[in-house]
């Protein structure tokens, strides 16, 4: 990133003067732990709330007469979404790839979309060639509020927020704002992401971190808690080598369109799903303290032979005090399976297990 200035989101001044460390990430400069630590973070996260600076996301307003053409670049039923709800999607690619994943949500005149940092130039560009009338939100900031005490916290600033259901949407005041809530999130807890005018948006983090249970949390809890989770980090775990059958991912390709098609790459993820993939995305639990992190080579045995997989991500999970990873294996290879992940040049054993590592806690 040397040479190139990095953007700063609304809550720069914020993070400095709670003592973040900062780090370039996506061409942003963003929190990567506070003085707590990642290790405090992760577990204050699991055990109360953690507020996260999600603003370096990418947020788009679609009009609605864009369903038709939006279901051509993602293969998720956009037209069945129902009223202020959500859903997860990806952009795929000719070859059945994955561009980038993303949530969508129905706000009744339009569809409001939230896109990966790293990829919104190129997924923004994307749209833009398909889809008219699509307009850039520049003017809010984004944060995630994650953890089992994030319904009880938020309530109390925006009264009527608790009866939201997971991947629902909804629109509240404060302070004469109007904040656009979705209770969601990317930590595998209970929570909600709020996307706040800029105008407000140190303020609005202030009076949330003013209540006790939250806690700021950075890029480096953030990053652990969605690995327990067993969600895909784009570039790591999902990108435009791997499809969404191979990702594990199907869950998100709705009936309707895995009848029809019509998206980009049908024709390759739709000849997976009935014939199955080669391989598959799959959760590893090392075995002993050593994590297995991302690029570990895989091997079907202790010594010899070719590699089967690698780890897309890995690392140490705080609330499940051991070792865990995600790697990309043969599809035939069944849960409980032993594999050998060479660390320094020394192989060892891992167990093929299903994931989440640690179980979701959404409020259904």
């Amino acid at each position: 990133m040397a040479g190139e200035s990095l953007k700063r989101t609304g809550l720069y001044d914020l993070h400095i003067e709670l003592g973040a460390k900062m780090v370039p990430f996506a061409g942003w400069d963003m929190p990567v732990q506070y003085p707590m630590g990642v290790l405090k973070e992760h577990l204050h996260t699991r055990a109360a709330a953690g507020l996260f600076d999600v603003s370096h996301m990418g947020q788009v307003i679609l009009p609605m007469e864009a369903v038709a053409a939006l279901e051509t670049l993602v293969p998720v039923d956009v037209a069945g979404l129902g009223l202020n709800r959500q859903r997860y999607g990806m952009f795929t690619n000719a070859a059945g790839g994955i561009l980038d994943d993303l949530m969508i949500a129905n706000k009744g005149d339009h569809l409001f979309l939230v896109v990966n940092a790293a990829c919104a130039e190129a997924d923004i560009a994307h749209m833009s060639a398909h889809i008219p009338g699509l307009k850039v939100v520049t003017d809010r900031g984004l944060l995630a509020l994650q953890g089992p005490q994030a319904a009880a916290v938020l309530e109390r600033l925006l009264p009527g927020v608790a009866a939201m259901r997971f991947m629902d949407v909804a629109e509240f005041g404060w302070q004469g704002a109007t904040l656009w809530v979705s209770r969601s999130g990317y930590t595998g807890e209970d929570g909600y992401e709020i996307s706040v005018p800029e105008t407000v948006v140190t303020d609005f983090a202030r009076a949330l971190l003013a209540e006790p249970e939250v806690a700021p949390i950075g890029l480096g809890a953030r990053d652990s808690l969605r690995l327990e989770a067993g969600l895909c980090l784009y570039g790591h775990d999902i990108d435009i080598t791997t499809t969404p059958v191979e990702a594990d991912l199907l869950w998100a390709i709705q009936k309707r369109r895995r009848i029809e098609g019509g998206f980009a790459g049908a024709d390759v993820i739709l000849g997976q799903i009935e014939r199955g993939a080669d391989r598959k995305r799959m959760g590893l639990r090392p075995e002993g303290r050593a994590p297995m992190r991302e690029g570990v080579e895989i091997f079907a045995g202790p010594e010899g032979g070719a590699p089967i997989g690698r780890v897309t991500s890995g690392g140490f999970g705080p609330s499940i005090e051991a070792p865990m990873a995600m790697a990309y294996l043969p599809a035939d290879l069944p849960q409980g399976a032993t594999v050998y992940g060479e660390v320094r040049g020394k192989r060892l054993p891992a167990r093929i297990v299903p994931m989440p590592f640690h179980p979701h806690s959404y409020k259904r």
